[in-house]
Formats: structure tokens, C-alpha cells, sequence
């Protein structure tokens, strides 16, 4: 070790017995047997130390001393004589000749018992994430994070990627999301744009000349937490090639993930190339999502035909989808609280019904199958036993209710969902266009700079609804983990991508004149990706919330609440930004 250690907490052995050695660490706790015996546990970064306190001497260097004060032990290291087998430096303890405090904690209460952080309110954690981090079962997250990243950045330059680095001050473009705008002081009413990604410059990379770009890529987005999604800021394992199709992109993501997942995943099992591949058509129909859990086997059935009109007003003039779910055997509270947490999550009701042993419709909706019981077995292939779940509505919305409804069902049936593996698959062929929602106009369903299918003739002679994008998406255990596309290359088709929204010529080249103007010099087909870093980290921890494996994550508000930011600033810093704040009180 250098510096003020000889070694760290974790180091010691009986092969050291006899040795002295100087440690440093932080006082952790100490059991005071009396006035001249206690036993101090020291811990560092890499692990715990008993220090046996035997004198009155040493015993007054540590009276005031509050824990998590940090310590340097200088002593001779001797065999135990109560050995303890669950730490690796149990054979050993250290006898002290000095104690120094080198940095004193003067609280004498904690916010909360490090080694039980994660006990803590989530405000009370990140407001003190640096004791919080102290705690050994959260530092090894950020410490798992560190390996993971690393080893993707091998995996990389090991597949010939070039890692460059990207502009962080930007220009404002549409990428899905708000921007986070920084005021340019030079520049009086301009601003900066922080990247949502760095999707134009590794375009523009392409365009240069260069071959294969990679980066492990800060991205800012103004948007709101979920479980899964940090707010603020967030990486992803960006790539792009140059003369690249969809399968080069995929057969590069096949080979540089699986190993990263089975090497430290919490399961050690992860798919291996090819991945399976889904359309979205198909995944809509068969697993009511887009990012499908395939460690799921419950699929959808259409079940419109055949109880559409069965005279239960839901249902009457909707899309009805069903789940058929053999053996489940739970309680009716169970099968409610799964109803309950689907409605929670999708906004819709759910229904329920089941055949059973004596081939009887019996729960839920039955009594408005009685007369088509025979019909209703025969379209869904129902057996004695079998419970069937059912969402109605527009046809997204009930394929998109029965995806939640699916989920659940699953995570309630151990019988249906495989256990300790990381299950990946692609989603392929999305639609180019789509009716908008709110607009009831024709819209950009996913990339607009995606190349069509078909490119140029497709855009000429289809229904702009029949036309599939070169768009993907990369999903592992029903989470989305990246979109990629092959990107339009071409500036007349990318003119007649936009025109058919209604975007003529004139708006490609005012809001991405860069990335226009290089592809008029002449681009080669180029593709990419980016999986988000945070995604992946969270998956192969086995952790529920992303917060857990981000080093200073924000609250679920975008605030970081250890830092005090967002916060004011003075009115100086304003006037050289040539910014006046203006906030209007919503209750006027």
C-alpha cells in the first residue's frame, strides 16, 4: 500500500502475524468490555479489521471519539484466539502501539446506521449519499458499475471501436424530450442545448470518414424519474458504423453484452446470439408490449369473436384479449390484488374467469359466458384448471392492458416464468408513420431519421401506414435497453420522409443543418445503437430502482437534495447571461 497504510482492512493474515503494520480506516464500531478492553472494528474501502484495545493508554486516544471518525492503527498484528470464519481477516487482529484521529466525526448521532443505510428513508439517503456510500452492500453497486463499464469499453476497442468524445454544449434540437438550456453570455438571447444524446455528432463522425465510433455517453433530458429512468442526466453505451446494415449493429451487441451479464450478473445465465427476433406487430399481438418479458410464457389470444357480444357492456363493440393460465391456483385476494395492481398501471379494468375441474365456467365474468361455454373453451383451448384473464378495448389499449395483465400473471405463476436468467430479444420492423393520438394527423412513430424500408419506391407507392422503419429495439427481461436504427443517409429521401408529415425541404435544413448539409457532400449507410449504461447496470445488480446504482442520483423531482441544486443565483449571474426571471404565480 502507499501513503499512510502499510495495509488495507481486508489484507491481513496469519502469515502476517508478528508484522507491524500501520492501517487507516473508519471507526466503525467498538465493543468496550472495560476500562483498559474493548474491541475496535476498523473499516476501509476494502474490508474490516479488529483492533483489540488493551490498555487505559490506548483506550484514552479513543474517548470523545464518535464513530465513522477516521483512525491510523499502528500495531503488531497477532493470531486470534476467537477466530471469526464469515470475514476473510478473521484469523487475525491488530494490537495497537498508536491511535490517531486523522479526521473526527463531531456528531454523536447518525442519520441512520451506515450498514443499514438502505433501511433509510430515500430523501434521508440521498441528502447524506455520502454516508450512505459508505455502507458496503451500496458502495459495491457503484463498484459493480465501474467493472461493468470498463468491461464494455474493452469489449469495444476490441471490436475495432474508436472511442471519441462528443460535444457537451449544444444546439436545441427535437430529440423527444425538453432540452436543458444554458444562456450563452457572449451570445445575448442564445443558448446552449445539454445533448439528449449524441445522435447528430456520431452521424456527422460518419459522414467524416471514421469507421466505428464509440462512447460512453452523458445524456441530459428534462423529463420526469421512473423506476427505471433517472432524471437529469443519464450514460448509454453509444456506437455507430459506417457501411453498416441492422445485422452488422446486432451481431456486435450479441457478442459484446451476454458476457458482460453472465460474468456479473446476479443470474449467470444470459441469451447468446442471435437473439430472438420480434416485429412490433407481432409483439403487440402476442405480448401486449413492445418490450416483452420472455421469461414470460403467457401469450395473448384474440378472444373478440367469441365474447365480444356476450351481452357484458365492456366488452360490447371492443378488441378482447385473453390470457390463459394453466394450474393457478390463487386465493381470490390474490387474484384481485393482481387485477387492482394492473388497473394501478395500465389505467384500464381487468377481468377474470376460470373452467373449472368439472368443466364449469365459475368467477369473475362467468355468468355472461354460461351459453357460449362450449365456443369459449374451444377458442381459447381451455382445459379444467385453466384461469382466464381478459382486457377489452381499442385495439392498443387492450393489447397494451393485457401486456400489463400478462406481466403480473406471470410473476404470480412460477410455473410460467423462468427464474435467475437474463432473457434478450430484438423488436424489429416498426412502422414508419402513425396517427397521432392527441393530433389525429400522420406522425413520426419512432426515428424520424430512420431509413425506410424499401427506401425511396416505399415512400412513392405505399400507404405511408404499410411502411416499416429499419428501427429496433434491444429489450432484456421487459425492459428496453436501447433504440437503434439504420439511419437515412439520403437527403431526397429524408426531404420525402418529412414532406409526407407535412415538413417541407426548408424546415430539414433550418433544424438539422449539419447533419443535411453533410449528407449533400455524400454519406456512407450507417447504423448504431446506444444501451443506456444505468439500465444495464440496474438489470445485472438485480436492483428494482436505478437510483441504487448511480453514484449522486437525483430525487424523483430532479433534485439533488445532498447539493442543494436546482438553486438560485445572484443577480449578477444573471446579468451576464442577459437573463431576467419572470416566474408567474399559477394560483393568479
Amino acid at each position: 500500500m502507499v501513503q499512510s497504510r502499510t495495509h488495507n482492512c481486508n489484507q491481513l493474515r496469519l502469515s502476517d502475524v508478528g508484522q507491524k503494520v500501520t492501517i487507516v480506516g473508519f471507526y466503525d464500531n467498538m465493543r468496550k468490555v472495560s476500562k483498559n478492553l474493548g474491541f475496535l472494528i476498523l473499516r476501509d474501502f476494502y474490508g474490516v479489521t479488529q483492533v483489540v484495545i488493551e490498555t487505559e493508554e490506548m483506550m484514552a486516544k479513543l474517548n470523545g471519539v464518535n464513530n465513522e471518525s477516521t483512525l491510523s492503527v499502528t500495531g503488531v498484528v497477532r493470531e486470534r484466539s476467537s477466530k471469526n470464519a464469515n470475514l476473510p481477516t478473521g484469523e487475525i487482529e491488530v494490537v495497537p502501539e498508536d491511535i490517531t484521529v486523522l479526521g473526527k466525526c463531531i456528531y454523536n448521532e447518525l442519520p441512520f446506521e451506515i450498514n443499514r443505510s438502505k433501511e433509510a428513508d430515500e430523501a434521508t439517503r440521498l441528502k447524506y449519499r455520502y454516508l450512505d456510500l459508505r455502507n458496503p452492500e451500496v458502495r459495491d453497486k457503484i463498484v459493480l458499475r465501474s467493472k461493468i463499464v470498463a468491461e464494455l469499453r474493452k469489449s469495444m476497442i476490441d471490436h475495432d471501436f474508436l472511442e471519441i468524445t462528443t460535444p457537451i454544449l449544444t444546439c436545441s434540437s427535437p430529440e423527444g424530450a425538453r432540452d436543458y438550456l444554458v444562456p450563452a453570455r457572449n451570445h445575448p438571447g442564445k443558448f446552449y442545448a445539454l445533448p439528449q444524446a449524441p445522435q447528430q455528432f456520431k452521424q456527422l463522425l460518419m459522414t467524416s470518414g471514421f469507421d466505428r465510433y464509440f462512447q460512453i455517453a452523458p445524456c441530459f433530458r428534462d423529463e420526469d424519474a421512473r423506476a427505471d429512468r433517472s432524471p437529469g442526466e443519464f450514460y448509454q453505451l453509444d456506437m455507430e458504423m459506417a457501411f453498416a446494415s441492422q445485422e452488422d449493429v446486432f451481431s456486435v451487441i450479441e457478442d459484446v453484452l451476454p458476457p458482460v451479464f453472465a460474468k456479473y450478473g446476479k443470474y449467470k445465465t444470459a441469451s447468446t446470439a442471435p437473439f430472438v427476433r420480434i416485429s412490433y406487430k407481432d409483439a403487440m399481438e402476442k405480448y401486449g408490449s413492445d418490450k416483452p418479458d420472455l421469461r414470460i410464457d403467457l401469450v395473448l389470444q384474440d378472444a373478440t369473436a367469441v365474447m365480444a357480444d356476450c351481452g357484458f357492456g365492456p366488452f360490447e363493440g371492443q378488441t378482447v384479449k385473453a390470457i390463459v393460465v394453466d394450474n393457478f391456483n390463487a386465493t381470490r385476494k390474490v387474484i384481485d390484488k393482481i387485477c387492482a395492481d394492473v388497473e394501478v398501471q395500465s389505467g384500464n379494468k381487468v377481468y377474470w374467469f376460470k373452467l373449472d375441474e368439472n368443466g364449469e365456467l365459475v368467477g369473475g365474468i362467468s355468468k355472461f359466458l354460461q351459453e357460449r361455454k362450449a365456443a369459449v373453451a374451444e377458442a381459447l383451448g381451455l382445459k379444467p384448471g385453466d384461469f382466464v384473464g381478459v382486457a377489452a378495448g381499442k385495439l392498443l389499449d387492450a393489447q397494451k392492458t393485457a401486456g400489463v395483465y400478462r406481466r403480473f400473471l406471470g410473476a404470480a405463476s412460477e410455473a410460467h416464468m423462468k427464474q435467475d436468467c437474463y432473457e434478450f430479444c430484438w423488436i424489429v420492423d416498426f412502422p414508419m408513420y402513425e396517427i397521432g393520438e392527441e393530433s389525429g394527423e400522420l406522425e413520426f412513430c419512432h426515428n424520424p431519421f430512420s431509413m425506410p424500408q424499401g427506401g425511396m419506391d416505399a415512400l412513392m407507392n405505399k400507404d405511408p401506414l404499410d411502411i416499416y422503419a429499419y428501427q429496433y429495439d434491444l429489450v432484456c427481461n421487459g425492459v428496453e435497453l436501447s433504440s437503434g436504427a439504420v439511419r437515412n443517409h439520403d437527403p431526397e429521401i429524408m426531404v420525402k420522409a418529412f414532406q409526407i408529415v407535412g415538413l417541407d425541404e426548408e424546415h430539414v435544413k433550418a433544424k438539422f443543418p449539419a447533419m443535411y448539409n453533410a449528407f449533400c457532400y455524400g454519406a456512407p449507410p450507417h447504423a448504431g445503437i446506444a444501451p443506456g449504461v444505468d439500465r444495464m447496470v440496474m438489470l445485472i445488480a438485480g436492483e428494482e430502482s436505478i437510483r441504487e446504482i448511480i453514484p449522486f442520483p437525483m430525487n424523483k423531482t430532479a433534485q439533488d437534495v445532498m447539493m442543494g441544486a436546482p438553486s438560485e443565483v445572484d443577480e449578477k449571474q444573471l446579468r451576464d447571461v442577459h437573463i431576467k426571471i419572470d416566474i408567474q404565480d399559477k394560483n393568479a
